[in-house]
């Protein structure tokens, strides 16, 4: 399975960011629309809270683990 690498902030930001531009499919009618579907990349990372590019690059904004004695 893979690891979270994505925190509750980076997480926010990434599905406001992705609807926001989802919707550009709905607003406009012409050629602009395909913009709305880069929208899917930022929404689809922050549902399964993994990034691909993360992983790769070795970044991880999820909050540490406090353990508790």
């Amino acid at each position: 399975m893979l690891r979270r690498n994505i925190g509750g902030m980076d997480q926010t930001i990434r599905l406001l960011a992705g609807i926001g531009l989802l919707s550009i499919i709905a607003v406009f009618e012409s050629g602009w629309q395909w913009i709305g579907l880069i929208g899917l990349i930022p929404f689809l990372t922050a549902l399964f809270r993994w990034c691909p590019l993360y992983h790769l690059l070795g970044i991880n904004t999820c909050e540490k683990e406090v353990k508790h004695v």
